[in-house]
Formats: C-alpha cells, structure tokens, sequence
C-alpha cells in the first residue's frame, strides 16, 4: 500500500518558511515579530557600547571618530551579521531538530504492537517480516514477565533487608515497626517483646498477632464444611453489588457530562442502597421473586443442607444437587482462598531462606501450623526459632472463644482471690493481740477516741461506719456501656490480678523476712505458679478484639544482638500481606475516580497532522490549522507564507526604557485564540 510522502518541518530546507532546516522562523514561537525583537536587542547593545565609549575616550579622539555616524552604523551591522544570523539560527535549528526527535519517539513507540517487555529489535524485527497478525508471541512474554517478576522480587528483598538493618541502627532497638510497615501496620492485632525466661539478658521473644479481615482478603476464605446454597448465594450476592457498582458509575458520568455537581460519599451509599430492590426481595417463599432471577427457587431446594461431603449410599452421579455440587467444587471456590494463603506462607518461606522442620495442615479446620523446629522443649532448643499458626475464624468460631476466655478469667480471679484470702487469714493470725502491728491495729485501738474527740462535736459518722468504696488495690471503675458489655478487654481484671500478685509478694516479705517457714514456701510456690500461668495467658490474644477472617499468630526467639529471625521474619510477613490482603481502602479517596478538573479537552494530546475531529475546512468556512500548515509548506512562494502566517506583535515603545531591559508586551487572549497552529504549540509546551 502505497503512503502520501508529507514534507514534515526538519526535512525541508528554507531561510523563511518557519520550522524548516536553516530558517529564522519557528512554529515554537507561535509566530512572534522576531524582527522588531531583534531591532530592539541589536539597538540596545550598540548604544551600550557607544556611550561607553562615549565615557571613557577624550573629546578630541570621539570627534574624529564620528561617534553618532559611521561607528555606530558599524556597530550595528557587525551585530546584526554576527549575532542574529550566528546565534538565531541555531536556536531555530536546535528547536526543530528536538521536535523532529521528539516526533519520531513518539511515532515509533505509537507503532510497537509488542508487550512492553519484549525488547525492541524483536518489535522491529517481527513486524518487519510479518507483521503484529503473523506470529503468536503470548509464550515469549509470559517468560519475559516471570524473569521480571522474580528480578523484582529480589530486589524487593534485598531493600527490605536493608532498610530493616537502617531502621534497626537508627532506633538502637527492635521495636514493633520492624515487623510492619507502611499500609499494613493497621492489621497488627497485638505485638510484644519480653525478655526470654530462660537467657533474659541475650534473648528475646516476640509474639506477633495480624488480623486479616474477610473484606480484605483477595481470594476469600471459606469453612470446608460451608454449604453449597451458602457459596452460591455469596457469589450472587457479588453479582449483585458489581452490577449497582456498574449502574453508580454511570450515573455518576452523565451527571458529569450534564455538568452537574458529583455526589457527596453519603449520596453514593443512599443510591445504592436504594437499587438493591431493583435485584432482590426478601420473599424467599415467592418462586417468582427477584432473589430467585438467576438461579430457580426448585435447585436451592435441591442443595439445602449440601455440604463438602455426599454420603456414599446416597450419591448419584445424574441427580441434581450431585452436579451443581460437583460445579461449585470445579471451580475450587471453597478451598481457594486458604489453599492460597498457605502456597503463599510457605513459598515465601523457601524463597527467604526460613526452612521448617514440622508443618501441620489442619484443612477441614482450617488451621496452619509451622514451626522450624519439631521439639518443642524450650531448653533444648537454640536461640533462634519461630513458629507461625495461622487460622481462619468466622463468627460462631469467635463467639466461642469468647465464652472460654470469660470463663479463664474469672477462674484466675477466683485462684488468685483465694491465695489473697488464705494469707489474710495466716497474717491476722500471726499478729500479737494487744499490740500495734499496722494502720488498722492502731486506727482500732484508737475507735474510740476519735469519736469523742472529734466526731461527736462534728456530727459526721466514723470511719467504720462509711460505705467503704476503694478496696485499695485498683481504682474504682467506671459503669459498663454497651461497648464495654459486647467488646471485652478485661484490662481492669488483669490489672488487679497482676496487682493483688504484687501486694502478696510484698506482704509474705513483710511477715516472714528471712525465715522461711513451710507455709511461706507452700504460698511463694503457688504464687510462682499462679504468675507463671497468668502471664502466659496474658501474652495470648484476646479473642474480644478479632473479627472474622485469617489471624496469622507468629512466636519468634531471637538473639537481641543478631536479630537475624527478626529481621527475615519481617520481609515474610511484609511479602505474605501484600499477596493475601488488599489492604485498608478508604472509600472517600476511591470515589473519586473521575474529576471534574481532568475532563478537559485539551489534556488527551495526539500527534497526527490534524486535530482529531477536524476537516480540511473549519466549521467557520476557514481553512483549518493542520490543512493551512501543510499547503504553506508544499508552496515555494514567500507570499503564500506571509498570507497564512498571522500579524506580528507589535513592537514595545522604546520611550523611557532603561539600559539592559527589554519590555513585552503580553498579547491579547482573543488573538491567541484565532492564531492558526495554536494545539501544536500548546503541544510542544506540554512536551
């Protein structure tokens, strides 16, 4: 096919034609009077060099040199020959040829019809021989891709190595933020560091609990005993959102289009939340509602209470729910998502170098364990180690590990309790019996006292007689709320177990001293196991603050010098969130997916040798810009030029200008509007 030969701007060679190789005229200067300009700039110059000569040479030797005829003419014309046709022309030349490259960037990269990973010689070479339609290059660019996506997955490693040990040195410690970074770090759910019970002073443990909620999953999750109606009706369910989500959008474009102010995020919600009818109802009775347009009200019957597994007597290959079953497990929509969280887990655990000895694939409960080591004897185990559980919760699983943690903590409140009552009793006993061993002795022994003393000529009533409030172990607490009564944090309890723990030490110090009778060993030794088991349960995860979704539990020992499991640990956590989750995304910021400020015309630039959607002739019976720009260039006559160019700018006065200043004259809005290659010019501003 044959192609029409244009004579683009640096290919043609001519003194006036603007943009062409060697002239003085340029289309990036939009047509400015570069004569007067010039004029203005030579005139300055000379009359620069006259007067200084004028300052500095005798009157004698300036009459003889006729200063105000032939020197200055001299001058003038030197400039003028040397100035304007040396340095005005390679400024014009170096504008055209950048635009010539700039131009021929573009066009090729316009051509490519390869991915971008291909390199460009196989572009080249490909089309050259049989075009974009001839060869089928899916299998070249999945490798290129897979090359890139593991060059930049090492990279990605190796940056967050560095920037850990950065971290590391600029803080003097390790502290929660090595673990989580970035859009991530809402998800922790609970972090702590305590010194190791065994080695205190080298070693560290860290417990680490990251909530993933359902929303943010990208492959969601399921129970294996989940039901088929359950999964169909979920995939439903989405069908129906994306398609309010696909009536939203384009309601929010016509509203754009017909200049209308958008929606505020709270109309959003209201107009979707008023669409939902015009795809369901709640009459699950009626077969002929819209809850049943995709899928009949007769196959939900057919799968009610169809689970993972079909019992062997009953299983037909030709019946109904038999088939739909064995569609919804084709599709592996329940074992996908925590199929996929595991793959993740453990390949980014070979890929770092972080081997396990035991792994424990607990599928139908959808529990993960690994741990890199089989014993789980603390004292034959080295210094670094770790151990990941990872568990999917759904809401009834929640709910019961709720009921149990209630139920712990009030049996610590009742052993601790009874410990603090068992030693009361031993210290009334011990104390002598009439003499003063602590306040209450003497606020005893003085009762009377103060009554007469004081409170009968006050009127107010004892001491002993008053409500007392503060069992001075904690401060009083507050009355619940709802939020308190469904969200239970249980600081105040463990505040005063820990508490009522601390004043019995301190107590059984006080009564015994140095002497260690059998009672204070029997107490000393309950307490120790008390403690022990109360920290313990203390460094778990208070169910009341997870919600439904994945919670990966990690234990990590380290060495507080080396931190090398620490820090690995935390590229694998930072990798396994960005694959598994999507994140925290706040829906004001993602509804505003078109702006009103970006819906501009002149904002999709083309180079091509017309406007898009413009004809040779201009709807005003002109000529259009592109058509005028390519008949001026195939002309050879300098008045077809001048006829098409528009006027020049006027000259500035040159009353009152001072030395060395040039004065501009901005040109007028409705000029600039009229002038002809006014796109293009914006165009290359823009480049």
């Amino acid at each position: 096919m044959g192609a029409i030969d244009l004579p683009k701007s640096p290919n043609v060679f001519h003194p006036e034609k603007p943009s062409a190789v060697g002239s003085r005229n340029s289309l990036a200067q939009e047509y400015r009077d570069q004569q007067n300009e010039v004029n203005q700039l030579l005139e300055e110059e000379t009359n620069k060099v006259v007067h200084h000569l004028t300052a500095k040479l005798p009157k004698d030797v300036l009459e003889r040199l006729d200063v105000m005829g032939g020197l200055k003419e001299k001058l003038y014309n030197y400039f003028n020959q040397n100035y304007q046709n040396m340095f005005n022309r390679y400024m014009v030349t170096t504008e055209d040829e950048m635009v010539k490259k700039i131009r021929n960037y573009i066009d090729k990269e316009e051509t490519k019809v390869l991915s971008r990973y291909t390199p460009k010689e196989v572009a080249d070479l490909l089309d050259q021989v049989g075009g974009a339609d001839k060869f089928n290059t899916g299998e070249i660019e999945k490798s290129m891709v897979n090359m890139y996506g593991h060059l930049q997955g090492h990279i990605q490693r190796g940056v967050n190595d560095l920037e850990n040990l950065t971290n590391s040195l600029l803080r003097q410690k390790t502290d929660t933020g090595a673990f989580i970074r970035g859009e991530n770090a809402y998800s922790i759910v609970k972090c702590a560091f305590k010194d190791n019970v065994l080695k205190p002073k080298t070693v560290t443990d860290v417990k680490l609990s990251v909530n993933i909620l359902d929303s943010e999953l990208i492959s969601p999750i399921f129970h294996y005993q989940v039901t088929v109606e359950y999964l169909i009706k979920d995939l439903i369910s989405k069908h129906l959102i994306d398609n309010i989500d696909k009536e939203i959008e384009k309601l929010k474009d016509e509203r754009i289009d017909q200049g209308l102010e958008e929606f505020s995020d709270s109309e959003i919600i209201f107009n979707k939340i008023g669409k939902v009818e015009n795809y369901t109802d709640d009459k699950g009775d009626d077969p002929k509602s819209k809850r049943y347009a995709i899928i009949a009200k007769a196959l939900f019957e057919r799968i009610t209470d169809l689970r993972a597994e079909i019992d062997p007597e009953n299983f037909d290959q030709q019946n109904v729910r038999e088939n739909i079953k064995k569609i919804v497990d084709i599709e592996n929509i329940r074992n996908r998502g925590f199929n996929t969280a595991i793959n993740s887990i453990t390949s980014i655990l070979d890929t770092s170098k972080m081997g396990y000895q035991y792994i424990e694939n607990l599928k139908n409960a959808r529990e993960l364990m690994i741990r890199e080591y089989e014993d789980t004897d603390a004292a034959h185990l080295p210094d670094e180690r770790y151990q990941v559980r990872m568990r999917y919760y759904d809401n009834a699983q929640l709910i019961e590990e709720r009921k149990a943690y209630d139920v712990q903590v009030k049996s610590f409140e009742t052993e601790v309790l009874h410990a603090w009552e068992l030693l009361e009793v031993i210290y009334q006993g011990a104390k002598p019996l009439f003499k003063v061993a602590d306040f209450d002795d003497l606020a005893k022994k003085n009762k009377n006292q103060i009554r007469k003393t004081i409170k009968d000529k006050s009127g107010e009533p004892l001491y002993e007689d008053i409500a007392k409030i503060w069992d001075e172990i904690s401060f009083v607490r507050p009355a619940e709320t709802e939020v308190e009564r469904m969200n239970r944090t249980y600081i105040y309890e463990k505040d005063r177990i820990r508490q009522r723990i601390i004043l019995m030490r301190q107590r059984l110090k006080k009564m015994y001293d140095y002497q260690y009778p059998i009672e204070r060993r029997v107490i000393e030794d309950r307490l120790d196991f008390l403690e022990r088991e109360y920290y313990r349960f203390e460094y778990m995860i208070n169910p009341y603050h997870i919600q439904p979704g994945l919670l990966l539990d990690v234990d990590i020992t380290s060495i507080k010098r080396k931190k090398a499991t620490l820090d690995a640990m935390a590229n694998v956590l930072n990798e396994f969130l960005h694959g598994v989750s999507k994140g925290f995304q706040d829906a004001a910021f993602a509804s505003f997916s078109r702006r009103r400020s970006t819906v501009r015309e002149d904002i999709n630039q083309s180079f091509s040798d017309t406007v898009p959607g413009e004809s040779a002739v201009s709807s005003t019976g002109g000529i259009a810009p592109g058509q005028a720009y390519l008949d001026m260039l195939n002309a050879d006559s300098p008045e077809s030029i001048s006829s098409s160019r528009p006027p020049a700018l006027e000259a500035p006065p040159k009353r009152g200008r001072k030395p060395g200043v040039v004065d501009a004259k901005p040109a007028k809005r409705g000029a600039e509007k009229k002038t002809p290659g006014r796109r293009g010019g914006r165009a290359l501003r823009q480049l």
